[in-house]
């Protein structure tokens, strides 16, 4: 049995977790002779559900604040005791099970450098496990993660220590190494795998509707801030737009807060939402997914999770991306409008108005049957699991895992999502 060690870079959110468990469950199950041992800080682990031959160690909790500075989140001990506490359970992890290859997420190095020791602290003679880096297809602007790569080491790190890095994005959409100015040696390890399609929901989208109380073809919007952590701009717009409508023109809402959201900000939602006709509030959800093809149109910030979410189920989406402490969110967001795929408000312009506009205009589109575009493309599973399994040596055993096939609400697509979709990889 080869083991597979995931470090998850997890400071805010859910997505990074969110996504290194999808290319768990994919890798694992794309081969019988591969389990995965995931380390992660997140503190909402206990949400997610844990796929078959996959487990998880935890780490104590780091936060990150709207400047982008790291501090502890539960414990009340200075940041530099957490990360060498984070630091010593990651190298006695390493040390005891011995996996056969490492996937780091996002940064090489891990938060705050926790990974440095433990990756250089061989022993004599050992050799070290293949390791290779997973990127998304957006960090952040070039103007931020150029001089914070270069003056890390993150790209010397890639091209003496990482066996590949594998990019779940498309470099027709953004190309990663030109944008950050990778060098040769370590652009030459680049590997784009295409945006991941995700799995269906647990649930149908009628079993979903008819749990809502939707009115046979009425459109249901559905509002979704991703954990939920900074998702109150979307949230309060999203109920503020609602409110301008006449009660009798309030289409059919329902808001997922988010496991993340604080208390006292979910406490506020539902008082907004009890003075609205027709919109239903949820804390959080295990089945997005099938949420997600219940609705016909997804108001959302811009979380690759999100993204890829919408993408495979072709769903007309506004979004209102994070801007703040980085603008990985808004990059994704304008590049996919730019292509028709959703459409994307500013949140620095995001008045209830500006917000009513754009729900009123898709809403708008989806009644006149027009169709979206076809999506980049979306195989990054399979080639993220296909390149692992090579580095172990093996090959996979299955095609994959059924990926969620709904065309859009009255757009009629014949392409199924569990084949590569959209344009040529570039």
């Amino acid at each position: 049995m080869k083991r597979v060690l995931v470090y998850s870079h997890d400071t805010f959110g859910l997505g990074n977790i969110r996504r290194m468990l999808e290319l768990a469950r994919h890798l694992v199950h794309s081969s019988p002779q591969v389990q995965a041992l995931v380390i992660t800080g997140t503190p909402a682990l206990h949400t997610l559900r844990l796929p078959e031959r996959v487990d998880c160690v935890k780490l104590p909790c780091l936060a990150r604040d709207a400047q982008g500075r790291y501090a502890a989140r539960s414990l009340p001990m200075p940041l530099q005791d957490l990360v060498r506490l984070r630091a010593h359970i990651i190298r006695a992890t390493l040390a005891q099970y011995q996996p056969h290859l490492v996937l780091v997420d996002k940064k090489p190095f891990g938060v705050q450098d926790e990974l440095a020791g433990a990756l250089q602290a061989d022993a004599p003679g050992a050799q070290r496990p293949p390791l290779v880096l997973l990127l998304r297809d957006i960090l952040d602007s070039p103007q931020a993660t150029q001089p914070v790569w270069q003056r890390n080491g993150y790209f010397d790190a890639i091209a003496s220590c990482y066996r590949q890095v594998l990019v779940v994005g498309c470099p027709s959409v953004y190309d990663l190494g030109r944008e950050y100015a990778f060098p040769p040696a370590a652009a030459a390890k680049l590997h784009y795998c295409g945006y991941m399609a995700r799995p269906a929901g647990r649930q149908g989208r009628e079993a979903w509707r008819s749990a809502l109380g939707v009115q046979g073809a009425e459109p249901l919007l559905l509002c979704t801030p991703g954990g939920g952590e900074d998702g109150a701009q979307l949230v309060d717009t999203t109920l503020a737009a609602l409110a301008l409508l006449p009660a009798a023109q309030v289409p059919r809402t329902h808001v997922v807060c988010g496991p993340e959201m604080p208390a006292e900000r979910r406490a506020q939602v539902l008082r907004s939402a009890a003075r609205l006709p027709r919109v239903s509030v949820q804390e959080a959800s295990d089945d997005m997914m099938g949420l997600m093809a219940a609705a016909d149109l997804v108001l959302a910030m811009g979380g690759y999770n999100t993204v890829c979410e919408l993408l495979t189920l072709r769903r007309r989406a506004v979004l209102l991306p994070r801007v703040r402490p980085g603008v990985e969110q808004c990059l994704r967001a304008e590049r996919m409008a730019a292509r028709g795929l959703l459409r994307m408000v500013h949140p620095d312009q995001a008045t209830p108005q500006r917000l009513l506009q754009a729900v009123q205009v898709e809403l708008g589109a989806l009644a006149s049957g027009q169709p979206l575009p076809p999506p980049p493309r979306m195989d990054g599973l399979a080639q993220v699991s296909a390149a692992l399994l090579g580095h172990l040596g093996l090959e996979p055993a299955e095609p994959g895992l059924p990926l969620a096939a709904h065309p859009g609400p009255g757009q009629g697509q014949g392409q199924a999502q569990g084949q590569p979709a959209g344009e040529a990889w570039a």
